[in-house]
């Protein structure tokens, strides 16, 4: 009897399980790798992608945004998607030009220096950019830009021969590449120590966005800001082929609905934040200017240096890439 009991039982627990386990399998879970902090707004935007997605599958698709690079390091993101260990992924385009120039379009100064025509180049470049993902497994779910970046300095600058010499932190190839050509020193500084380095006089200039200047409170330590408004670097938000493709037709279309409202959302959100940050700056004591016509002029050469110095190594794609977005 006591067998029998216990086979009874057995049978009935593994019969609940069964019955529970039904929706729980229905359900898919994707996680979704962002080096930002979850304050940032591209991972803000995410999070509010990740809930309108549970929304409107009836929680039959659930996105687990993890923030400030807390599944994977940044770098690592693009191959942690396409090879499926993340279904989803947040990188910096312009951090992969030296595996595939097309990446890093947007990171030549002065080529798009507003939001309109960085949404021009964004139309131009983005069939590049899908069919290069495409090729490694991966679908381009919406892109989002940055706000525009300027010259942070502890010194007034009339032209471009004021930064002879002045130690410049560069975080990229392209902002190592503008130090060398405006005749200053880059040094390379992390985001994490990028306060120490300026208290401590390692560096004493940069070039990024009013965002990072209000996030890095640069303006405890620099003086101007000059509004160049020089590139406008994109986020993209990648999906794993393979994971897409294996979503039930609903999904899939509520994923890309999804997408597309966030990319909108976000580029506005962008501009937003550019305000809000140059406001801020202002505020905490700092000079926000306009470029002086030298500088200007200055930094214009530079942009086309770097333009035809990329255009010589994408070649023939980049070339119709820049056309489409001149045309």
């Amino acid at each position: 009897m006591k067998r029998r009991f216990f086979s009874l039982t057995a049978l009935a627990l593994a019969g609940a399980l069964g019955l529970s386990a039904g929706p729980a399998l229905a359900q898919t879970k994707w996680d979704l790798a962002a080096a930002y902090p979850a304050s940032n707004f591209h991972t803000e935007n995410m999070a509010q992608l990740a809930a309108e997605v549970d929304k409107a599958t009836g929680g039959k698709l659930k996105i687990t945004v993890h923030a400030n690079a807390a599944l994977f390091k940044a770098p690592e993101i693009k191959r942690a998607v396409q090879g499926g260990q993340a279904q989803m992924g947040e990188i910096l385009l312009a951090n992969y030009q030296n595996e595939w120039q097309i990446y890093g379009v947007d990171g030549l100064p002065f080529l798009a220096d507003s939001y309109e025509a960085a949404k021009k180049l964004y139309a131009a470049q983005k069939p590049f950019v899908e069919k290069k993902l495409a090729e490694q497994g991966m679908v381009l779910l919406y892109s989002v830009a940055w706000p525009p970046q300027g010259i942070y300095t502890k010194k007034a600058l009339a032209s471009a021969a004021d930064l002879k010499g002045v130690k410049w932190r560069a975080y990229s190839p392209a902002t190592a590449r503008i130090a060398e050509l405006v005749g200053a020193q880059p040094v390379t500084v992390q985001a994490a120590e990028f306060s120490q380095a300026l208290a401590t006089g390692v560096v004493e200039s940069t070039m990024t966005s009013g965002a990072t200047g209000v996030d890095s409170k640069l303006y405890e330590h620099l003086k101007y800001y000059y509004d160049t408004q020089a590139w406008l670097p994109k986020n993209a938000v990648l999906v794993n082929k393979k994971a897409f493709d294996a979503l039930d037709k609903a999904s899939q279309d509520a994923l890309l609905k999804a997408g597309a409202e966030a990319q909108a959302r976000g580029w506005a959100h962008s501009e937003k934040v550019n305000t809000d940050t140059i406001a801020k700056l202002k505020a905490n004591g700092m000079e926000v200017v306009a470029p002086p016509a030298a500088l200007k002029a200055d930094m214009a050469k530079v942009g086309d240096t770097m333009l035809k110095e990329w255009l010589d190594k994408a070649g023939p794609e980049g070339k119709a890439l820049i056309d489409a977005y001149r045309k």
